[in-house]
């Protein structure tokens, strides 16, 4: 049988079929929620339930024990199992739906052993006013999508990307050895949720994992230079030192902006590092026992997501005010090839 689904924000309503998941639904009916990997790792679409119940075929990792207890659910892997009354986040009547575009390739740079920075001019794109967070996808020959999140804030017809090297990925093993200054890439954008609440003044705790230092990277850029710009504590979670592959400019804005601090925290420290060790999170939590007063902005491997949120959660921050951006390197194993 199916089942209604009202939103309660607008009153509007949709039903869902027997075993369809509630971002379907909604999408077929005209609610575009907002949602991001579609797969239950990011906990972009997250809704809370009113009234009814829902189940899931597998727990994504999007949801942590905590946020279910509390009445959230994913829509992208919900499925109903009645009636529903939901308060879901739904892209405004602005939203710049993604379109797919030419890319040439301006420079590839080895920013560490294993990080390059990427640097794309997309002519056509020059009006797409993306919002620093957001991602684009890199589309293959066989018309497979990588996920990459623009390291910059919106600038003319460049985009900078930080792409890590993933042992056996057909594209980012490829990267060095393959493509050149001048090779073209069909690429989709704007995608993502992932975004600074410009409405909250609140300060920012921005945590990030490996080159989830993009995403990060790119919102901080485009607050720093403000009259107004809200205070931004970041901490930046790799295994090694070598995998600190912007520390010099982090540490230059630690000591050049008055609203701005930068705690690197390494996870397997050889015995010359004097600085934090452990994981990111801990590190958070050893400096603010209390996290009520931050809007938390996380972005790294879904791991490191679901230990902060939990952490965090239980340390006073809401989890409304949790903005995550999990990255997943599925596609670029699941189909490498030699």
């Amino acid at each position: 049988m199916t089942y209604r689904i009202t939103l309660t924000d607008t009153s509007d309503s949709f039903e869902v079929q027997p075993g369809e998941p509630l971002l379907e639904a909604a999408e077929r009916a005209g609610f575009p929620l907002v949602h991001d990997c579609r797969f239950g790792g990011c906990g972009t679409c997250r809704i809370k339930l009113l009234e009814g119940q829902v189940a899931y075929e597998e727990m994504p990792m999007g949801l942590s024990e905590e946020e279910q207890q509390q009445g959230y659910a994913l829509a992208c892997q919900a499925i109903a199992q009645s009636d529903l009354t939901i308060s879901a986040e739904v892209f405004p009547a602005g939203y710049i739906p993604p379109d797919y575009h030419e890319a040439t390739i301006v420079s590839l740079e080895k920013l560490s052993h294993d990080v390059t920075h990427l640097v794309l001019s997309i002519p056509t794109a020059s009006e797409v006013r993306f919002l620093p967070g957001q991602y684009l996808n890199i589309m293959l020959d066989d018309g497979t999508p990588r996920s990459f999140s623009m390291a910059s804030p919106p600038r003319s017809d460049t985009f900078d990307f930080h792409i890590r090297r993933v042992p056996g990925g057909y594209f980012t093993e490829r990267l060095d050895t393959h493509y050149q200054p001048g090779d073209t890439l069909d690429v989709e954008l704007p995608l993502g949720a992932f975004k600074h609440d410009a409405e909250s003044a609140r300060s920012l705790l921005m945590v990030a994992g490996g080159t989830g230092l993009a995403p990060v990277k790119s919102i901080i850029e485009s607050l720093k230079d403000e009259p107004h710009a809200p205070h931004i504590k970041l901490y930046w979670g790799v295994r090694k030192a070598e995998d600190l592959y912007l520390d010099e400019l982090l540490v230059h804005w630690a000591r050049t902006l008055p609203n701005f601090s930068y705690v690197p925290v390494l996870s397997e420290a050889d015995q010359e590092w004097g600085g934090r060790r452990g994981y990111v999170h801990e590190a958070v939590c050893q400096d603010h026992p209390e996290l009520n007063e931050f809007d938390a902005y996380l972005c790294g491997p879904p791991p490191m997501i679901a230990a902060a949120k939990k952490s965090f959660s239980e340390r006073g921050l809401c989890i409304e005010r949790i903005y995550s951006d999990s990255f997943n390197f599925t596609h670029e194993l699941n189909d490498s090839v030699a």
